[in-house]
């Protein structure tokens, strides 16, 4: 069963709004507490200096679901591409196809920037949104790994410049 939904780019006043909707996806992936998101963060990090873009999603007004996103730059294409941080859609409107018109806008702007390709990670618990990408012929990239580098860590291997 499919709904329409308007979607739209986030504006600045949608910030507390983002963090709402941060705050609802961590919860739902049990990492709230992983979450140190302020309102003046995400305002400097979307709107003073452009690192990320965020659209949201609204039935008759009200906010649904967002996806947040960037560009990030594939050697192999020569091309950017668009990577999705973030896509949640309220429990309640979960069901209506919205999480795919998302990504149906997403992809749409892949190819109207002239981007390569549409690329995000997926919890491996996340088994629903795993079957739900799979569907949409979505592939999952098994033989990468991520890595990460963050706090005391990242100050360390700062100093081996």
């Amino acid at each position: 069963m499919t709904q329409n939904m308007t979607i739209r780019l986030a504006e600045e006043k949608d910030v507390p709004l983002i963090l709402t909707f941060i705050k609802e996806l961590a919860d739902y992936e049990n990492l709230l507490q992983e979450v140190v998101a302020t309102e003046e963060i995400l305002y400097k990090s979307l709107f003073e200096e452009q690192k990320a873009e965020v659209i949201i999603g609204e039935v008759d007004g009200e906010p649904v679901s967002f996806a947040l996103f960037f560009s990030n730059f594939s050697t192999f294409l020569g091309k950017p591409g668009l990577y999705l941080e973030d896509l949640y859609v309220r429990e309640k409107w979960r069901g209506y196809g919205f999480g795919k018109q998302l990504l149906g806008f997403l992809a749409d702007l892949v190819i109207q920037r002239d981007y390569g390709r549409l690329e995000w990670w997926c919890l491996d618990v996340n088994l629903p949104s795993i079957e739900f990408y799979q569907k949409m012929g979505a592939v999952p990239m098994d033989e990468w790994t991520v890595f990460r580098v963050t706090g005391d860590e990242l100050d360390k291997l700062a100093q081996e410049k």
